[in-house]
């Protein structure tokens, strides 16, 4: 069984729609997010910061046992991308998830992961 077409035909109504959307959207600023997300560091972080309100870059380092400076650097990308925002407080530094959209996502993604695993059991 072929998982393809075996002749070539499209709904033209259908593909315009969708080419219509694509257009309208911001495509590459969602790969840009996924990249980011795409790195197991930095969604340990991003999902650290879905069970915490904040954390400061102290608690992260040690929570993925790396150097401050490591932590930094993801933390900072997490950022530049809009998927974190910090605040200084004193010498300390804290982030937190942009916005419930980001904390909504990763829960999705957090859900669907658990989905797989479960009907790979199976």
């Amino acid at each position: 069984m072929k998982d393809s077409c075996e002749i070539y035909c499209y709904d033209e109504p259908k593909v315009r729609r969708v080419q219509d959307a694509l257009h309208q959207e911001n495509i590459t600023g969602m790969v840009k997010m996924f990249k980011v997300l795409a790195d197991e560091t930095r969604m340990k972080i991003a999902f650290a910061l879905c069970q915490e309100d904040e954390l400061c870059v102290c608690d992260v380092a040690n929570i993925i046992g790396s150097s401050l400076a490591t932590a930094s650097h993801h933390l900072r990308s997490l950022k530049q991308l809009g998927l974190a925002k910090y605040r200084k407080e004193g010498k300390l530094a804290f982030y937190s998830l942009e916005d419930d959209h980001v904390r909504q996502l990763l829960q999705l993604a957090s859900t669907h992961s658990k989905e797989l695993i479960s009907h790979a059991a199976k």
